[in-house]
């Protein structure tokens, strides 16, 4: 294996790859994030590391997993350390990030972490933790009260499990040894995810106890962000590929594209880092740039991830080139998500959705359609169904947003074109499969699925419009296969008709 990426290796780092400027050892810690996967080590953590190469070190993270040791056990070794490669077809630019002082496995250890976030220095809890990470209902924003880490951590709030849990219970902590709030920042895709936080955090409180609820609505600021990034899953070959640049192991290095963009509602009582020297752009009102995003390219990410998947595409890059997914996604993003979008001043949206496809295209970037299509249940509220809300109250036709849909459903059955199982990843799968087992046709499966409440909500399963071009898009697929669907949208806008 030879060295591995750690402080004391630093020094042999090749002269073409960036690395911390700071000393490491006078870092102190100012935030604690919650959910330490790729996307905050290929994100906030890289706006954070520029930070402190600026010379504020105030600001060092203490990362916490709230399932799997797996982050620990990979980056603990290399003192926090990992690569960054940011790549596309012009070649690939390492750097080392280094604004990790810490990682904390909750499962293990959750008093650990519960004393990480009640010292008083800690400014910002941070959050990646996905949509289900936030335990509420998607079609709703609520609290989902009888989810089984909201009732356990209710039943057990010194010891608990879930994002919403720990962080209630450090606040309550914190107020009772008489420490400063601090700021809750979601990083998550969620439809105004500040508020989605605050909303969840405020009435699982609530069911702790009145006051401590009432304190969590009127003192803790809980900012929206728009992140985006796209950060495929590193592979094996990407360890190799990385040990061969720097000659030292990194246990787990994070592939992603040169782009990087964060838009955050400036509300910081307790005060923060100057992200804006790292590209951060700080503004009053986040919810155009987030709806933005959302619709356009997280809409179109999934819908290119389920259909492409079942039309045996392995990446998005793959998906994107091939004949008839460049006309169907272009047509998703003109006709019918575009007239959703409130102006946006500064923003360019012919730029902004040429500069998407030059990101799907990217060669370099092998962002699997698989890893996109997880957690369908949870992202298509804010992805699809919300854009087909506004359609249908503007009298508009949906058919392509449908479509992505359709596939979602298609995909969730768990077996592809060729009779091969999918291996389907979705908090939801064992109910989808118990609610669609024994039916065939198009009709009865969507009936099926629009009685997943907690996706569909009760306003769209009662419209017949929603219903019929969804089933249209279902027994198309069920029929002619995805390639074949998509073929059907090359046309400036698609007429389906059932045969």
């Amino acid at each position: 294996m030879g060295n591995r990426l750690s402080n004391n290796t630093l020094g042999e780092l090749p002269a073409d790859v960036s690395r911390p400027a700071y000393d490491r050892s006078r870092l102190q810690t100012g935030i604690v994030h919650l959910g330490v996967g790729a996307f905050h080590r290929a994100h906030q953590a890289v706006y954070t590391d520029a930070v402190l190469n600026g010379g504020d070190l105030r600001w060092g993270i203490v990362g916490a997993s709230l399932r799997s040791a797996e982050t620990r056990d990979a980056l603990a070794p290399q003192d926090g350390l990992y690569t960054v490669a940011a790549r596309d077809g012009a070649g690939e630019q390492l750097s080392v990030v280094g604004s990790s002082t810490g990682l904390v496995v909750a499962p293990e250890d959750p008093e650990a972490l519960l004393t990480a976030m009640t010292r008083p220095e800690m400014k910002i809890v941070s959050l990646t933790v996905t949509e289900k990470g936030y335990c509420h209902s998607p079609s709703s924003g609520d609290l989902d009260e009888t989810h089984p880490d909201i009732r356990h951590d209710l039943a057990s709030p010194r010891a608990p499990r879930s994002a919403i849990g720990f962080i209630v219970e450090a606040i309550a902590r914190r107020r009772s040894a008489g420490h400063a709030p601090f700021t809750l920042l979601s990083c998550d895709n969620l439809p105004a995810n500040g508020r989605t936080l605050k909303r969840a955090a405020t009435r699982f409180a609530e069911l702790r106890d009145h006051d401590l609820g009432r304190f969590v609505a009127e003192q803790i600021a809980c900012p929206s962000t728009m992140v985006d990034r796209i950060v495929p899953a590193t592979t094996d070959a990407d360890r190799a590929a990385i040990a061969e640049r720097l000659g030292l192991y990194d246990a787990w290095p994070i592939m992603t594209e040169p782009f990087s963009q964060w838009v955050i509602e400036d509300d910081f009582p307790a005060g923060r880092p100057e992200w804006e020297q790292a590209g951060a752009t700080f503004v009053r009102d986040v919810d155009a740039y987030e709806l933005m995003k959302l619709r356009l390219l997280n809409g179109s990410h999934s819908t290119l991830a389920y259909l492409g998947y079942l039309a045996g595409h392995e990446t998005v890059a793959e998906a994107i080139a091939a004949p008839g997914f460049g006309a169907l996604i272009q047509g998703f993003m003109d006709e019918e998500v575009t007239p959703t979008l409130p102006d946006l001043p500064g923003i360019d949206l012919a730029t902004y959705k040429a500069d998407l496809f030059e990101r799907f295209r990217n060669p370099a970037l092998r962002h699997r359609t698989w890893q996109i299509a997880m957690d369908g249940s949870q992202k298509l509220p804010q992805r699809l169904l919300n854009t087909i809300r506004d359609r249908i109250g503007s009298g508009a036709p949906f058919a392509r947003l449908a479509l992505g849909v359709a596939a979602w459903m298609r995909y969730t059955l768990g077996r592809d074109e060729k009779g091969a199982p999918i291996d389907v990843r979705d908090p939801l799968a064992e109910l989808i499969r118990s609610r669609t087992q024994g039916h065939a046709s198009a009709a009865d499966l969507t009936t099926a699925f629009l009685g997943l409440e907690q996706v569909f909500g009760t306003d769209l399963p009662s419209r017949p419009e929603f219903r019929a071009s969804v089933e249209t898009g279902l027994d198309l697929l069920l029929r002619e296969g995805a390639a074949a669907a998509v073929a059907r949208f090359r046309a400036p806008y698609p007429r389906l008709r059932r045969n």
